[in-house]
């Protein structure tokens, strides 16, 4: 496959930043319950896009190499999530309330299992959930492409992903039971919320090596499929992720199924880009995907803006301000700020890996 930008990717990013910042400032009641669903978008997108660079390698040269593929997630993941950490510490300092284990943890990237939540930013539980994928990924699949039996196993990686993430189900289900659904680590763990990435990937497999059937699939049922998606998210305004064993159970199954069919349907249609911006306009779309294409650095800084202006709210405001200018305006704040620090932070970083580990998946 053309290792060209899909524009129609970044908007998809777009929107799952979008429901983040929703989930965590309210605007209405329904937004903040369904707004968590931002976060398994992003899983089902980062397994479909970091499979495929490593699908696209092997395409190329017969093999990977896990280390550079390691090093170049590092320079797009650690500057600006190192950098912005220092700002997160100082309220802790300031009130001396700051515990060096869970600071460890979060620069570590096992808070999703020491804290449940991040400590200091604490949306970053899903960050090291990625981090142990990215990881994962790079030694299984590593492993995978030296094997003497690799044409017979990539034939059937399929069958393999769906089973791995039919055991991951049953262990979450297990799981939910046995902790009650109270239990932060249900939704938090690594373990029990791989296989939305997974789906991601088994999106990822079967658009690199079996692309036509997959064309041949979708055409056929693309409607079934399109209101099969939509039934999917029906309960997600509705339902709470806290306490809910449905949603931390079978919930996140109907997640990641509809966001694959979403994908698939912004990847396979070639009017796609055209039907957005005929729905949306096409300043509305493009200033979208824009956000999306920054969505790693506005997720990243959008807490501490959250918490800047509710300071200054409480010390300067009698009273509580409308929920829609409290959103507009950190929305406003939180997407301007990470623009700015995508086009010059992680640019510089990313620049500079590009010169010095250069792409193979290119």
């Amino acid at each position: 496959m053309s290792g060209k930008r899909l524009i129609q990717l970044d908007f998809l990013r777009g929107i799952a930043i979008l429901l983040v910042l929703l989930r965590h400032k309210k605007l209405f009641s329904f937004t903040v319950t369904m707004g968590w669903i931002g976060v398994d978008l992003f899983f089902v997108l980062s397994g479909f896009l970091v499979s495929g660079l490593l699908f696209k390698e092997y395409q190329k040269y017969g093999n990977i190499k896990p280390g550079l593929f390691l090093i170049r997630r590092g320079y797009k993941i650690y500057p600006i999530y190192y950098l912005t950490y220092l700002l997160y510490v100082v309220p802790f300092l300031l009130y001396g309330d700051l515990k060096i284990d869970k600071v460890i943890a979060d620069l570590l990237f096992y808070q999703n299992y020491y804290n449940g939540w991040g400590y200091t930013y604490f949306a970053s539980w899903s960050l090291a959930v990625e981090e142990h994928f990215y990881l994962a990924s790079a030694i299984v699949f590593g492993l995978f492409f030296k094997s003497r039996y690799k044409e017979k196993l990539m034939a059937k990686m399929d069958v393999y992903l769906i089973a791995l993430m039919s055991v991951i189900f049953i262990v979450r289900l297990l799981t939910v039971f046995a902790n009650d659904a109270a239990s932060v680590h249900n939704i938090t763990a690594t373990h029990l919320r791989l296989d939305t990435l997974l789906m991601g990937v088994l999106i990822s497999y079967w658009y690199h090596f079996k692309l036509e059937t997959l064309k041949q699939f979708f055409i056929r049922y693309h409607r079934v499929l399109m209101y099969t998606a939509i039934g999917l998210l029906l309960f997600t305004p509705v339902v709470k992720i806290e306490n809910s064993v449905f949603v931390q159970t079978i919930g996140f199954v109907f997640l990641y199924v509809s966001f694959a069919i979403i994908l698939l349907c912004f990847l396979l249609r070639k009017d796609i880009v055209t039907r957005l911006q005929a729905v949306f306009s096409k300043p509305l779309f493009a200033l979208i995907a824009k956000i999306g294409y920054c969505s790693y650095s506005i997720y990243i800084v959008h807490l501490g803006v959250n918490y800047i202006f509710k300071s200054i709210v409480r010390l300067y405001l009698d009273g509580p301000i409308n929920p829609l200018i409290g959103f507009s305006v950190t929305t406003v704040l939180s997407v301007a700020l990470g623009i700015l620090m995508t086009y010059t932070v992680e640019a510089y970083f990313l620049n500079s890996r590009d010169k010095r580990f250069p792409s193979r998946s290119v």
